[in-house]
């Protein structure tokens, strides 16, 4: 008789574990306020995205929003005139009511910039030691008459430069390989209609390489190699440079297929 009880506690708990990491992965509606932290007074209109699942949402008049969220899903807020912020929800968020997200101005949140010209006093010695000295490598590769730049001393500096001579498609495999996780997020990503309006309306890359968990080096090289021109890269917005990353990840995706 004992050995069936504990079977069906075991039975029992196991069910209860499974529930709960069911409830964990769908997640449920997080409610909260976002405000302006030096008045106080409600933001509407900033943008909240949830990056673990790819799901935005803006601020109504009051500063209130609603968004499906887990406990340690971070998300990521996003207003003109204000510095964005990060945070992680915590199960305190969801026992406790009226939760506030304060944002900064940017006037408040910029630190102090110390600029310092180059002094030249027109004496070649002295003013070769003030200047600044460009630290990147040059690498040689035997066959070919020029030398190439890879901007650091290190291994992928190296593989990056053969894999741009030699075949694009390599170095597109090695970016797109490195965040792998990140990269399939690209179609949740053009399927939620806030995240694009956001995106459109950015042209610095900092929401992009927050969804993508890549840097904007990364970047840069992906559409360098899927032949996006320097002007393209520059000035485009978030939403352009997203679905030109977009396109460039079908076609290595074709590539990768008939390799």
């Amino acid at each position: 008789m004992n050995k069936y009880l504990l079977c069906l506690f075991a039975l029992f708990g196991f069910v209860g574990l499974s529930q709960v990491d069911e409830e964990q992965q769908e997640g449920k509606e997080f409610e909260a306020v976002v405000i302006n932290a030096q008045s106080s007074t409600a933001l509407e209109s900033v943008h909240v995205i949830n990056l673990n699942k790819v799901v935005g949402t803006i601020t109504n008049a009051k500063g209130e929003f609603s968004i499906n969220a887990s406990v340690n899903d971070t998300l990521y807020f996003s207003y003109l005139g204000f510095k964005s912020q990060k945070i992680r929800v915590t199960n305190d968020m969801f026992k406790f009511k009226n939760t506030k997200i304060a944002l900064t101005e940017l006037a408040y949140a910029l630190e102090e910039v110390v600029v310092k010209p180059y002094e030249l006093t027109g004496y070649l010695e002295i003013d070769v030691k003030n200047l600044p000295i460009n630290t990147s490598y040059q690498y040689s590769i035997s066959g070919l008459p020029t030398s190439y730049e890879a901007g650091s001393k290190n291994p992928s500096a190296v593989t990056k430069v053969l894999g741009s001579i030699l075949n694009p498609a390599d170095l597109l495999r090695n970016l797109f390989g490195k965040r792998p996780n990140q990269m399939k997020k690209l179609r949740q990503i053009k399927e939620d209609e806030d995240i694009r309006d956001l995106l459109a309306s950015k042209f610095d890359r900092e929401t992009l390489t927050e969804l993508l968990q890549i840097d904007e080096f990364d970047i840069n090289d992906i559409l360098s190699n899927c032949n996006y021109s320097t002007s393209f890269i520059k000035t485009a917005n978030d939403l352009q440079i997203l679905d030109a990353i977009s396109s460039c990840y079908e076609e290595y995706k074709v590539l990768n297929r008939k390799n």
